[in-house]
């Protein structure tokens, strides 16, 4: 009987775990720069950690990583002076992955705060 527990228990793991690598394709140190840029904007205390960890899931839940790059990058190539920039604010493909992110953390922000 606990042969067979162990075994149950081992195949739910090993299903669960195939699902979760399924959704996370958000790479860890992108979550810890969303959390640690969270706490910043949303004060470093215990209950900001709780928040902001809820929030970079749930957004990453909501937008693949590849579209959440495209987004942080335009947002990124927008501060730079020049035509470069304009480029990145005037793509709507750029426009587009930002207001994604923004409804997904508008999202995050229901759920987690």
């Amino acid at each position: 009987m606990t042969g067979y527990l162990v075994a149950f228990a081992a195949v739910a793991v090993l299903s669960g775990s195939a699902r979760a690598a399924e959704v996370n394709d958000y790479p860890t140190s992108a979550r810890a720069e969303y959390v640690f840029g969270c706490m910043k904007a949303n004060g470093e205390t215990r209950q900001s950690i709780e928040q902001c960890s809820c929030s970079i899931d749930v957004v990453a839940s909501l937008v693949p990583y590849t579209r959440y790059i495209t987004a942080e990058t335009a947002l990124s190539m927008s501060q730079v002076r020049g035509n470069l920039s304009a480029q990145f604010r005037t793509s709507e493909q750029a426009t587009s992955a930002i207001n994604d992110v923004r409804r997904a953390q508008a999202e995050a922000e229901v759920r987690c705060f």
